[in-house]
């Protein structure tokens, strides 16, 4: 019983320090000392200053990336986040329109590109036969400099011919209304919790194991048609959904 109660106010201890940490790291960030993208104080100079072990300090920084307040990266530490983008899944605006129109800078890099056998599971979202050929490309997409987006688009090569020889730094939606006549009509979309997969944590330099929003979407266009995939993984503090709908 001794023991179990020694432990019991271990822990306790450990919740209040943990807590008190959450609350002084919050502080710093409302009150100015820290602002967007500035980098925290490294972990050693934290635990020293709240005279507490790594183990529970970083106990403390997990809850903060949890709550979208700061963010991590392989080998540079932890950051405060920028704000977020108000972002509706039933607009058909695209990334650079929509970031533009919120006051911020877009970017898109392109990975690579190129006709690949379709893994089954987007056969089946593109409606193909298992084994179909497809384009893919991948791309990373920035905020004001910063990778918030890895994704992979999936095109049925059928609706899109000679398309990986266009500028793929642009936006999809607009090359395919100018260089095809293809609108998006009707958007399947589902939206998960996640970790991003090594690809992804790679293109935007995160730690392993960096908590990510996934989406996928299946597009169809003006005439009913599946004509391409999406798989999004974005920074879990990048945005925020607002869907007002009729």
């Amino acid at each position: 019983m001794l023991h179990n109660g020694a432990s019991f106010c271990a822990s306790l201890s450990r919740q209040k320090t943990v807590t008190a940490i959450c609350q002084a790291i919050t502080g710093w960030i409302e009150q100015g000392e820290l602002s967007h993208n500035d980098r925290l104080p490294a972990e050693r100079m934290l635990s020293e200053q709240f005279t507490t072990t790594r183990i529970t300090l970083r106990e403390a920084l997990g809850q903060l990336e949890a709550q979208g307040l700061i963010y991590r990266e392989e080998r540079r530490g932890w950051f405060v986040s920028p704000p977020r983008i108000v972002y509706n899944p039933l607009t058909r605006s695209h990334f650079h329109a929509m970031v533009r129109e919120q006051g911020r800078v877009p970017a898109t890099e392109v990975l690579d590109a190129g006709e690949i056998t379709t893994p089954a599971p987007i056969c089946t979202h593109l409606a193909l036969p298992t084994g179909s050929r497809v384009y893919c490309i991948r791309r990373v997409r920035r905020i004001d400099g910063r990778a918030v987006l890895y994704v992979e688009h999936y095109l049925n090569p059928g609706y899109f011919p000679a398309i990986l020889q266009e500028d793929l730094t642009s936006s999809l939606t607009e090359l395919y209304a100018n260089h095809y006549g293809i609108h998006y009509g009707k958007v399947r979309f589902a939206m998960l919790p996640t970790t991003f997969p090594l690809a992804a944590s790679q293109a935007l330099k995160l730690a392993d194991n960096s908590p990510a929003l996934f989406i996928t979407r299946i597009n169809r266009d003006q005439h009913g048609r599946i004509i391409d995939c999406d798989l999004e993984y974005w920074r879990y503090d990048t945005l925020h959904i607002n869907v007002e709908a009729q």
